[in-house]
């Protein structure tokens, strides 16, 4: 989006009647001050993002037990710690719904620690070990491109611009990046009718990590304005519309990031359109205490609730695009900078 600056065209008197009294000045006119606009956010930068994205994949698929998934969760943690913010992990112990015992963590930096008022970002960390969704490659690992590391990068990236601020520069609140693990490995109605699904009747078999926070608060005791989950947001084409649970538990944080999206000139990624819920860590943040809404690419026009390379082998860095990593990353900043 291109802004001009306008001159003001200045009118030239070349004469001057007399007057009875020549020594009167003319009455001067105060010009009003001009109305205060939002603060500018920082420039988000896409290239940036682009390249934690590539970090993340390039470690293979990010599945609990995997040394991939070890040493991604360290580059993460190193990562946030470079940026001189203070973090803390979180491991637990978990079973997924074929009954493999995972050992996985949660990560929690925080920008500006001291400030009351904070804001939480949300991502989860890991990938779903198969592709169960690929028509040809059902059993395949996925790369988790957009579906996890493109949310996380985001997040990443939003840390570091919020790092090199200086404090008159800074935003009125403080920032959580949490990182959730374990949310993808799930069962699937839809593609996985002929596998057993363990933990029936005895609680969802997604969201672990942001499950696991919920009930173990870290920080202990933690309150937070509100939260915005980030997943699936850096594919070509990506499109994010109002999703239900969202609106029902924290409409007023939809309203002004879809408005400040529309207001910065991202209203072509951030459609105007409600759809229904879907479970994802928000669920799970919500009960907790924090209103959150779910930023995540839907399909624009269609019954699908996902895009066509959800849990499948499509999901690879060739579908990532920076436009759309910018559009949802400079508006988070930007909602950031108006508290």
């Amino acid at each position: 989006m291109r802004f001009s600056k306008w001159l003001p065209l200045l009118a030239v008197v070349g004469s001057f009647a007399l007057t009875a009294c020549p020594s009167e000045k003319p009455a001067e006119t105060a010009t009003p001050p001009a109305a205060a606009g939002p603060p500018k956010a920082p420039a988000f930068n896409a290239d940036t993002a682009y390249a934690y994205t590539t970090r993340q994949v390039a470690f293979g698929p990010r599945v609990p037990n995997s040394k991939a998934h070890i040493a991604c969760g360290n580059y993460l943690v190193a990562t946030l710690k470079r940026f001189g913010l203070p973090v803390r992990e979180q491991p637990f112990q978990a079973m997924t719904f074929d009954g493999t015992q995972i050992s996985a963590r949660n990560i929690v930096a925080q920008y500006q620690p001291q400030a009351a008022r904070r804001i939480a970002i949300f991502a989860h960390w890991d990938t779903r070990p198969f592709a169960d969704a690929d028509k040809v490659h059902k059993n395949a690992p996925m790369d988790g491109a957009s579906d996890g590391a493109s949310a996380v990068a985001t997040a990443l990236e939003i840390a570091r611009e919020l790092s090199l601020q200086p404090e008159k520069m800074a935003p009125n609140v403080g920032v959580d990046i949490i990182l959730f693990d374990a949310e993808d490995w799930g069962h699937d109605e839809t593609s996985q009718a002929d596998v057993k699904n363990q933990l029936e009747g005895s609680g969802d078999s997604w969201c672990l990590g942001s499950q696991y926070w919920a009930k173990h608060l870290l920080p202990t005791g933690y309150k937070a304005e509100y939260g915005i989950l980030l997943d699936m947001v850096g594919a070509k084409n990506g499109r994010f519309t109002r999703e239900g649970t969202s609106l029902q538990n924290a409409r007023s944080v939809v309203d002004k990031v879809w408005n400040t999206a529309a207001k910065i000139g991202y209203s072509d990624y951030f459609l105007f359109s409600d759809t229904g819920a879907i479970l994802d860590d928000h669920k799970y943040t919500n009960d907790a205490g924090v209103p959150t809404i779910d930023i995540y690419d839907h399909p624009p026009f269609g019954g699908e609730y996902f895009p066509p390379y959800h849990h499948t082998t499509a999901d690879n860095m060739s579908i990532i695009d920076r436009k759309t990593m910018k559009a949802v990353g400079q508006t988070v900043l930007q909602v950031l900078y108006q508290e």
